[in-house]
């Protein structure tokens, strides 16, 4: 999901897709958007003039699992071999990270396996419990559903195996940062109240606090899906974006064929406001 804040109303609204929640910020529409920071990117090398900077970093690890069918304790990349996988669309994140990872261990993703790209990103958890495919690749509550149903076991985790990935960033127009620095740097320091909270509280105690924002899931499964995304450092103690992982982010994009030519970091992202509010 991602969010787009029109804070002169202010106003709350949840797209979904990269593209509508940065068309919407390019237009105006919202003044903050919060997206997969890749988005900034192809804006840029389409050459936007009043282009979008990302300047808060929220997750730092892409947040998809490998599922199996069967307990895999001894797991490799090289299990994926020969068989079919569940992925997900061309050119988007969680397909370009899975192929990344694959290349990343000397795997062929067209030659070495087949990856079926035709689910639709929200029903792939329901197609692998129905019998389709021999893995899937899954976001949260997808993954936990699956093991709790007996349907499936998270044999990797593309996060960690991926490397420090900028996921989700917190992005405006370089013209509404220069226009309005004390909004930008007053909503930065509310968003690192919320990770100082994360970083001194336990999974049980996060738990139990944003168990409410999700009605349909009970508190354990929420406490197993936190858990899991705490104890695999998904999301930044501090939400400066570093050089080192926007550079990965372009590798991924690069290997992906999504990217002909690299752009500047430090004309997609300021970490002034971050630096200050992680003080």
């Amino acid at each position: 999901m991602l969010i787009l804040f029109k804070l002169s109303l202010p106003k709350l609204l949840t797209p979904f897709g990269a593209d509508k929640t940065m068309t919407a910020v390019i237009s105006g529409e919202a003044d903050i958007g919060f997206m997969g920071s890749e988005a900034s990117i192809y804006t840029y090398a389409e050459g936007a003039t009043d282009y979008v900077v990302n300047f808060a970093q929220l997750t730092q690890r892409a947040g998809n699992f490998l599922v199996a069918r069967e307990e895999m304790p001894g797991f490799t990349w090289d299990d994926l071999k020969g068989h079919l996988v569940l992925g997900g669309r061309k050119g988007g994140m969680p397909q370009m990270v899975f192929e990344y990872i694959l290349k990343e261990n000397g795997i062929d993703p067209a030659a070495d396996l087949e990856i079926n790209q035709n689910i639709d990103f929200g029903s792939t958890a329901a197609a692998f419990a129905e019998g389709q495919g021999d893995f899937t690749v899954e976001f949260e509550p997808g993954a936990t559903t699956l093991e709790s149903e007996g349907k499936g076991y998270v044999v990797a985790s593309l996060g960690e195996d991926s490397g420090y990935v900028p996921y989700t960033a917190f992005s405006a127009k370089q013209s509404y940062i220069d226009e309005h620095p004390e909004v930008i740097q007053g909503f930065t320091n509310a968003l690192q109240k919320g990770m100082d909270y994360v970083q001194a509280h336990t999974p049980e105690e996060i738990a139990a606090v944003i168990e409410p924002q999700f009605p349909e899931t009970d508190l354990e499964t929420i406490t197993t899906i936190v858990t899991r995304y705490y104890d695999q450092d998904t999301w930044k103690s501090n939400l400066i974006f570093e050089q080192s992982s926007f550079d990965l982010l372009q590798d991924i994009l690069e290997s992906a064929g999504e990217l002909e030519e690299r752009v500047p970091y430090d004309d997609l992202v300021t970490t002034q406001f971050a630096a200050i509010a992680a003080q």
